[in-house]
């Protein structure tokens, strides 16, 4: 029994947020000081790290649950199956619905059990509930779904990453110009004698050290509410473990499917940074002595930023969809997925189309 792939959504937010909307902001460094070098150099030297030209965001009548929703929908109608007869829903998520202008999350009840409602599945046997794993939770999510299927538990399974990480970050932070939002769907399905499918998986958490890279902290502005708290990250120290350990993860996933790297088409990694995921793709094929090929790593930071866990399933939709330029996938082809993000938790999937 293999676990395939039959539809794809994604939800694409319409209010583009450029780099030059920042010159006017604010920023203060960890110690609360304001930096004396101009925004126009800041922005520069963020835009020749990350290749972040512009994020997308929310309107502000819609949450979460809401982008989910429609992502949900479209990748239901992509597959052509009856909502009724999915086993579960699964939502990869951090921060709940966070509505334009709270500083509190909703995650009561699940964002998954809210997808179910506004599809309005009325199957009492769907099982629909939320997942936390940081920015690999999608993929976390589509793992989950692979051990339900391939222990004959389920043979219909949406999976869902969606996030609103404009509402949760402190716009007096250099770094609140990475995040983004955006909401990405796959249909995950059991199918007898198929080639296609996903071949093997790899998961790993690092929690000593490393459990607070990425954080709830209060604003870099002085005298701020210190009751209220966003999303924070220690940037370098980020880097570090995922050009370390991401790579590392990705070769026991495809060593365990015993597919040979030169088999490997395209590589749908997290859009986190677009200089860290070139590294550890040029880590990762050193790892087997051989060269990045090219046109491997379809990329779309550049225009939609870091949204966490809807960059893959975005980025895979848009793929399949033939919106990014020069990428395709054919029948036959194998694709490694993978992720790295708060916990630290990485994983990785290869898959075969």
């Amino acid at each position: 029994m293999k676990s395939v792939i039959t539809g794809n959504g994604s939800f694409i937010p319409s209010v583009a947020i450029k780099n030059s909307d920042f010159i006017e902001s604010q920023f203060y460094d960890d110690n609360k000081k304001l930096f004396t070098t101009s925004n126009e150099v800041i922005i520069e030297k963020f835009k020749s790290i990350t290749g972040i030209g512009e994020r997308r965001y929310v309107k502000d009548n819609l949450n979460s649950s809401d982008i989910a929703t429609i992502a949900a929908q479209r990748a239901i109608d992509d597959s052509g199956i009856d909502p009724e007869e999915l086993d579960y829903i699964i939502v990869a998520q951090n921060f709940g619905d966070v509505k334009k202008g709270s500083v509190q999350t909703d995650i009561l009840p699940s964002l998954a059990a809210r997808v179910k409602h506004n599809l309005k599945i009325k199957n009492s046997n769907c099982v629909a509930y939320d997942i936390i794993f940081g920015c690999p939770g999608w993929l976390q999510g589509v793992i989950q779904a692979h051990i339900y299927i391939k222990s004959g538990e389920a043979q219909k399974c949406l999976v869902i990453g969606s996030e609103t990480l404009s509402r949760v970050i402190d716009n007096h932070d250099r770094d609140s110009m990475i995040f983004a939002d955006g909401a990405g769907a796959c249909i995950m399905e059991a199918k007898e004698n198929s080639d296609n499918g996903i071949l093997s998986y790899a998961a790993l958490s690092d929690t000593i050290e490393e459990s607070n890279y990425l954080y709830f902290g209060e604003s870099n502005k002085p005298n701020t509410n210190e009751g209220v708290r966003y999303i924070k990250m220690l940037g370098r120290k980020i880097y570090e473990y995922s050009l370390n350990n991401v790579p590392l993860a990705m070769k026991k996933a495809l060593d365990k499917s015993g597919v040979p790297i030169e088999d490997v088409k395209k590589i749908f990694i997290h859009q986190a940074n677009e200089k860290m995921d070139e590294a550890i793709i040029k880590r990762f094929f050193r790892l087997y002595k051989s060269h990045v090929p090219e046109n491997v790593l379809p990329m779309n930071i550049h225009k939609l930023g870091n949204s966490s866990v809807a960059t893959i399933p975005t980025l895979l939709d848009l793929v399949l969809k033939g919106k990014i330029e020069n990428h395709n996938l054919n029948e036959g082809d194998v694709i490694i997925l993978a992720s790295v993000g708060a916990g630290m938790n990485i994983n990785a999937v290869v898959y075969r189309y």
